[in-house]
């Protein structure tokens, strides 16, 4: 299956292909329109008949979900550019307006395709599978009058119809809310009006389930009571429809409090310009055109949806117990083998960690009884002195901010850094920042002008007559739930001059403490780029000097002008490079004369894609750094970021036997074209998800828990359905 970039205006050069310009627009694709062509690529996961019916459906959910976001903060940037006059244009040359035009074209075809794979597939098959989405006009009357019992029970007292006319001006309508447009009748003087009514599903499930396995839209449930919401008027149409906001803020770096400035912004959020209308697609054009006018949108911001809209809450039905024929086969993720003994028992993660480093995989490898084992072993170790934290996103059930306020509560030194500016994250890291000062731990709440991105655990233990430091330095966030759904890798490390690192990185952001170049690890803002490009031309020069030289590198994002160029000129000299991005890749691959020697592979599958590697190999010289940092200007320039080198060499060739596995993937694997067109690979023989899961199970099933190292087992194939 072949999914296009989106229609971006010609920009090929026409000079010789030697002679091409590298600032050349067309050598770069549009951030926005890359990140779309991912979102499509879920799209096509929820289009699949090969994956299991409730996975189709919550890959449906992710689209959506996934959209949302990006119009309450990329597309609503592009309407800001252009409320405000501002002409700015990125590499590949394309005005924000001209951007809107395209995003708007684009989503309205994907929009058309997600209802067809809803509508059309996904409920029938569900249905015949025993779980029926249905609308009250499908239902039996029994059902029906268990639906009218619930709605005089539960549903009616939360309503509040408003109407609109004279002296009542046409409400506020929050952000991302589903709503019923009602237009009645007063029978005896024949006056019209329009009345809105908010669909609750913030304080309601969205499907109202009625036993037997039938799930009933929390919208059509009310409007076949709409008479009792308006008794004595006569209902003349009605239909759904949706707006989307600007929900995106900056906080002033001059701000006295950060986190009330963060508090204030997040009330404004729900204020924020409509950016976004959907709705139904059986609408009569009267009622669209009043709602375009009070909610002062332009027509290529309505975006009409045939069937239900906002299908992110499709993860209600997904999480119904039941139907393991309709689930990916169950995983739980296991324990690495270095800490834990012949019956399963925990080690010393201390000891297991001074003898060598380890590199833990997520979510094969236990976030619980790794990351959260090592925080609760030191909070209990009456020889820690200190343990220092980074909070950027993190659940509701996680057990290391409970543990760094237990660590305080003890007496120990308890640090944290909570980014208060974690977009949609806010309101969590507010409330365990108010937590861990209650506790006395030391809180920081951000530094201006910056994000603290990094995922960074120091621990400070007293061994002998001094200190030692231990770290855990990761890819992913501190998040239990994600750390089960999303692929990230860990380093945990004694070693001196990388514990200093992390030291001095903590310094800089409790105090003022700038170091000016960290002995191993690359840090950001200060010089991440630089020391990436220095790699790059290593690399260069070695290729040069007859060496076998190789680029490869793993990462959600690829957009950052200067990092692009320098992998161009890479190409041209001849270096291979490998580029595994799950997310937007602004790079253009296979172009004559620029990029031959480029390949750019996505893998989206069963596991959200999220750790960041970035390898070099010359020669016999071979280095790997992992970390948090993506290759876009907001890493690299506007936050605290660390890529951490991985020396040892067990854990060089695990990376590398995970690189080469997304490499040839051919079951969940897209490849991007010099045209800007990602094709899916058809072959189903290799699936780096399902080869990781068999591999770990083996583990789990060997005699010898332990056993041989995990890039040291042979290829187990993969399960495609």
């Amino acid at each position: 299956m072949i999914e296009r970039a989106a229609e971006i205006p010609s920009q090929a050069a026409t000079a010789p292909p030697e002679e091409r310009d590298l600032a050349d627009p067309g050598l770069y694709y549009n951030r926005e329109l890359s990140w779309l062509d991912f979102d499509e690529r879920v799209l096509q996961l929820g289009e699949d008949d090969s994956i299991p019916l409730l996975e189709r459906l919550k890959f449906l959910a992710i689209y959506a979900s996934n959209l949302d976001e990006y119009f309450m903060v990329r597309v609503a940037g592009l309407h800001d550019q252009v409320d405000a006059g501002i002409d700015a244009r990125g590499p590949d040359g394309l005005s924000p307006s001209e951007i809107i035009d395209l995003v708007s074209r684009r989503v309205r075809a994907l929009g058309a395709r997600q209802s067809k794979a809803f509508e059309r597939e996904l409920r029938p098959a569900l249905a015949d599978a025993g779980i029926r989405i249905v609308t009250c006009e499908e239902c039996k009357e029994p059902e029906l009058e268990a639906i009218d019992r619930r709605f005089r029970e539960q549903i009616f007292p939360v309503l509040t119809p408003l109407a609109v006319g004279p002296g009542r001006p046409f409400p506020y309508i929050s952000n991302l809310s589903l709503s019923l447009a009602v237009w009645v009748r007063d029978p005896d003087s024949g006056a019209e009006n329009f009345a809105r009514v908010k669909v609750p599903k913030e304080v309601l499930p969205r499907f109202l389930t009625i036993g037997g396995g039938v799930f009933v839209p929390l919208e059509n449930v009310i409007a076949r009571n709409l008479d009792r919401l308006f008794p004595g008027m006569e209902i003349l149409r009605h239909d759904v429809f949706r707006v989307t906001r600007d929900a995106d803020f900056t906080i002033s770096d001059e701000a006295d409090d950060l986190l009330r400035a963060v508090e204030d912004e997040l009330r404004r959020r729900r204020f924020g310009e409509a950016v976004r209308l959907e709705v139904g697609t059986t609408m009569d054009a009267d009622m669209r055109a009043h709602l375009v006018e009070w909610l002062d949108v332009e027509d290529r911001q309505v975006y009409d949806v045939e069937g239900l809209l906002d299908l992110a809450d499709a993860w209600q039905i997904h999480g119904i117990d039941g139907h393991p024929e309709l689930r990916d086969r169950p995983f739980a993720p296991i324990s690495l083998p270095e800490l834990a003994d012949e019956d399963g028992d925990p080690l010393d993660i201390f000891a297991a960690i001074r003898e060598r480093d380890l590199l833990a995989h997520h979510p094969y490898d236990s976030f619980a009884t790794s990351v959260e084992r090592l925080v609760d072993q030191a909070v209990s170790d009456p020889d820690v002195l200190a343990i220092k934290l980074t909070v950027y996103r993190t659940s509701d059930d996680s057990a290391l901010v409970p543990s760094l306020i237990k660590a305080a509560e003890r007496g120990k030194q308890a640090v944290c850094m909570v980014e208060l500016k974690a977009r949609f994250d806010e309101r969590r890291n507010i409330g365990w920042a108010r937590a861990l000062e209650e506790a006395g731990a030391h809180v920081v709440r951000g530094l201006p002008g910056l994000k603290t991105h990094v995922k960074a655990l120091l621990i400070v233990r007293r061994e002998g007559d001094g200190v030692r430091h231990y770290v855990q330095i990761g890819t992913g966030n501190y998040n239990a739930k994600t750390a089960r759904l999303y692929e990230d890798f860990g380093l945990f490390s004694a070693r001196r001059e990388l514990t200093a690192d992390v030291a001095d990185m903590f310094n800089a952001l409790t105090g003022y403490a700038r170091p000016q170049r960290f002995r191993k690890v690359l840090d950001a803002p200060a010089h991440m780029r630089g020391r990436l490009l220095e790699e790059i031309e290593a690399t260069v020069e070695a290729h040069r000097a007859g060496k076998p030289a190789r680029i490869v590198m793993k990462m959600n994002s690829l957009v950052d002008r200067r990092c692009i160029r320098a992998l161009y000129e890479a190409s041209r000299a001849g270096v291979t490079v490998d580029l595994n991005v799950r997310g937007i890749c602004c790079l253009r691959p296979r172009v004559e004369g620029v990029s031959e020697n480029i390949r750019v592979v996505s893998i989206v599958g069963r596991f959200l894609e999220h750790s960041r590697i970035y390898g070099f190999q010359r020669g016999e010289e071979t280095r790997y750094y992992i970390g948090s940092a993506d290759l876009m200007p907001r890493n690299l320039d506007n936050r605290v970021e660390l890529l951490a080198p991985v020396e040892d060499p067990h854990l060089k060739a695990e990376l590398e036997d995970t690189l080469e596995r997304c490499l040839a993937d051919d079951t969940f694997a897209w490849e991007l074209d010099e045209e800007g067109a990602w094709t899916r690979r058809e072959g189903r023989e290799r699936s780096v998800h399902n080869e990781l899961l068999e591999r770990a199970l083996a583990r789990v099933k060997s005699a010898d828990t332990v056993g041989p190292s995990r890039h040291e087992m042979d290829q187990i194939g993969p399960r495609t359905t």
